[in-house]
């Protein structure tokens, strides 16, 4: 059974995993909207329907393939590693894709149907990665010590490429006037989904599951559907899974325009504020793994929320000239590392919650209804910054915005996530999975675990008993 020590190979593999995902789709859900709109030229009200038509695919698919994953049935690879190794090649090739434009650049509409295209193509892949990602330590391991654990490693691993993800595009895109600049990024980002598809291919080697799992009847998908509603602590982690979505995307998106037109940094600053964001997302990682195990994870959950949402507030008054902005984007940053590490312990107990009520495990199930009601949040928070700029006067062929397009920018920046990273940390109060009623309820799902392992066995060993009296 997986609710031991996990070994350091599949620690260090979990990170590859998250690492050779997140670097490529860091990069094209933060940069694509500035590389559209100042590269490329598509007009901005353009870029934001086309956040908002793929949005109806980026919700719809990951229910559709967590149910397909979680009914995958294979001897030799399992449930989720076939989708690993076999997808890390053509991941890695949508992803260079992404970057060349196969319609007219010169035609808006040619151009705006090639954006809405490559968003598509891309996150279909990435859903079909994503949900494996999302859920696997609920697999890996029981208790929450021991995923917290796990996700410390993920976490250290992920926030390099996390780091890279933002660096590599800053420093390319902005505050660059040679007319290479597009070249040279271009070029960077065919090494980076070669790199990314060799990470994943190698990791998917070193990845364990439960094999058992496999012999379990699957929930139909309409009844999954309705049982996935019915899980109520999952329906309150949802509305702030919601509202940090849509905060972490105006911070990846923004940033851009932040840098370029608020702080105006060229060269080796551009990368200053997120170096800082990562440099403490990576530091305060053992200090909320403390928090996890002092005061649980609702509550470090919670602390995440206020702490990132209370750091946006203030940049919105100190974040106007580099020096100051720093103190914000430290307070970011240690915000931001609390919940990347609560967060998927969250999912996690979720998963079990649901596991003692069906005796099913269902982890890219819930991982796609997830991402059904919070991937929106990735459009909207496109939608809602490029709407408040162009209300604000910003344009995109000036290199020098006024006050007014500044203040717009700062706005979108600053207070929206602000606004819903607070309301999420509210709603978090009535999150129930919290305390000893709950501690005792995960001695029940060890229980199930125990039964479902011993069932494996016994299927293991009629089978092989079978070929042998074939063989005689």
């Amino acid at each position: 059974m997986n609710n031991g020590r996990l070994s350091l190979k599949s620690k260090i593999a979990y990170g590859g995993l998250g690492a050779g995902i997140s670097l490529p789709s860091q990069i094209v859900f933060s940069a694509i909207t500035f590389f559209y709109n100042i590269v490329l030229g598509l007009d901005a009200e353009l870029i934001g329907l086309s956040w908002l038509v793929f949005s109806f695919w980026n919700a719809v698919n990951d229910p559709i393939f967590g149910f397909i994953e979680d009914n995958t049935k294979s001897k030799k690879y399992g449930r989720r590693i076939p989708y690993i190794r076999f997808g890390a090649p053509i991941y890695g090739l949508v992803f260079i894709l992404c970057w060349f434009p196969f319609l007219d650049i010169n035609n808006q509409i040619a151009l705006f149907f090639n954006l809405t295209i490559v968003l598509f193509v891309f996150d279909t892949l990435f859903t079909i990665l994503g949900l494996i990602n999302f859920t696997l330590p609920a697999e890996m391991a029981l208790t929450s010590k021991e995923r917290g654990n796990l996700l410390v490693y993920s976490n250290v691993i992920n926030s390099i490429a996390l780091l890279l993800s933002f660096i590599l595009p800053i420093l390319l895109l902005t505050g660059n006037e040679s007319p290479d600049a597009p070249i040279i990024f271009v070029i960077t980002m065919i090494f980076v989904g070669i790199i990314s598809a060799i990470i994943l291919f190698i990791s998917s080697f070193y990845l364990k599951e439960n094999q058992y799992t496999q012999m379990e009847q699957t929930l139909p998908i309409i009844k999954g559907i309705k049982e996935t509603f019915k899980n109520a602590p999952f329906l309150v982690f949802e509305v702030a899974n919601f509202s940090f979505t849509i905060a972490q995307t105006i911070l990846t998106t923004a940033i851009y325009y932040y840098i370029d037109y608020v702080l105006k940094l060229s060269g080796f600053l551009t990368t200053i504020p997120l170096a800082i964001v990562f440099l403490m997302i990576f530091i305060f990682l053992a200090v909320f793994n403390l928090f996890i195990r002092k005061i649980g994870v609702k509550k470090t959950f919670i602390l995440s929320l206020f702490w990132t949402g209370f750091s946006f507030f203030l940049i919105f008054f100190i974040g106007w000239t580099l020096e100051f902005a720093l103190i914000g984007f430290i307070l970011i940053g240690s915000g931001i590392s609390g919940y990347m590490l609560s967060n998927q312990v969250v999912i996690a107990e979720i998963v079990d919650y649901d596991e003692v009520r069906t005796e099913k495990r269902r982890e890219t199930t819930y991982s796609g209804i997830n991402a059904l009601l919070t991937k929106p949040a990735i459009s909207v928070a496109n939608w809602l910054f490029l709407f408040i700029i162009s209300v604000f006067g910003f344009e995109a062929e000036q290199n020098i915005q006024d006050y007014l397009a500044q203040l717009g920018i700062m706005i979108g920046f600053a207070l929206i996530p602000f606004l819903f990273l607070f309301i999420g940390a509210l709603v978090m109060f009535f999150y129930p999975l919290d305390g000893p009623e709950w501690l005792a309820q995960k001695a029940e799902i060890v229980r199930i675990h125990q039964k479902k392992e011993r069932e494996y066995h016994q299927y293991l060993d009629s089978n092989l008993n079978k070929e042998k009296g074939e063989k005689k």
